[in-house]
């Protein structure tokens, strides 16, 4: 079994086509075609369903795929090993962010780190703290920026506290409840909300708020993308519990604090077994020694 043959079964696997595949992969089709048929037959199980229409994973296929992509993994992390001991810094870094992280401008210290290490593919995931942690332990993520409730720590990886930041009622400058400098949670009860999904952990800390306070509200919309809730409440549709500082991003909108208002702690978390050397480089490049 070679490792370029687990690389054309990923590449199909992910695009669900042996053409778009081959074109990813630089070859032929029917070179990458006849490597999985070799691959399949050494196994002796099938890898995928072919149809006229489609090409889907079968269940060996499934099972194979998640090893597969552990192998290629610790090829390309043993490659860049290797060249960071001659200075320089290659391969992927895989960086999961949740819509809400403020303690770091991750933008600019991409930028920053790119022009120093042009030779790393980065690879971003917007996906929410608990799964953000299940695949850094998995090997998936490099690292991740998370936002927990306070007093929570993560569980199975290395971390760091960034900040530590409180909730504000944030809206539209023309909401009736806008020139208000305090409000309580039980002024904002009755109100129209916009959050992220249930059961994720941005939502939770504000489920738990308003639980604790013997509080119900409505949460009208749910989004995952910070962009849509901030024309949500641009529009004044409804109102939001969101952490201060990501108040700096959306400075169209208001910011109120809130009494008994959830806390929420940053952190970036990495694996247990020592960050990459892209994702060292990464850490160092924003202050964090790992």
């Amino acid at each position: 079994m070679e490792l370029q043959q687990m690389r054309y079964v990923v590449a199909v696997a992910e695009l669900g086509s042996f053409t778009r595949a081959a074109e990813r992969c630089f070859v032929v089709q029917s070179a990458l075609s006849h490597q999985v048929a070799r691959l399949e037959q050494e196994l002796g199980v099938r890898l995928f369903h072919r149809t006229s229409r489609q090409v889907r994973l079968s269940v060996a296929g499934e099972a194979f795929l998640l090893v597969a992509r552990q192998c290629l993994d610790a090829a390309d992390r043993a490659v860049a090993e290797v060249a960071a001991t001659t200075g320089v810094v290659r391969g992927v870094l895989a960086v999961g962010v949740i819509p809400t992280v403020a303690a770091v401008d991750v933008p600019a210290a991409l930028r920053s780190f790119r022009e120093d290490h042009p030779q790393v593919q980065v690879r971003l995931a917007g996906v929410n703290s608990e799964e953000s942690v299940r695949q850094v332990v998995a090997g998936t993520l490099d690292l991740a920026f998370l936002g927990l409730p306070e007093d929570t720590e993560p569980v199975g990886v290395e971390s760091r506290e960034l900040a530590r930041d409180r909730h504000r009622a944030v809206l539209a400058p023309d909401h009736p409840l806008a020139g208000r400098r305090r409000l309580r949670l039980a002024q904002l009860a009755d109100q129209p909300f916009v959050d992220f999904p249930a059961g994720s952990p941005g939502r939770r800390q504000s489920d738990l708020a308003f639980a604790a306070a013997g509080l119900t509200r409505e949460v009208a919309f749910e989004v995952t993308d910070l962009l849509l809730m901030s024309r949500i409440l641009r529009s004044g549709l409804a109102v939001a519990l969101l952490p201060s500082m990501v108040l700096t991003q959306v400075p169209d909108l208001v910011g109120i604090a809130v009494t008994g208002a959830p806390a929420r702690t940053e952190h970036v978390v990495w694996s247990r077994f020592g960050p990459s050397p892209a994702a060292a480089a990464f850490l160092d490049r924003i202050g964090i020694e790992a």
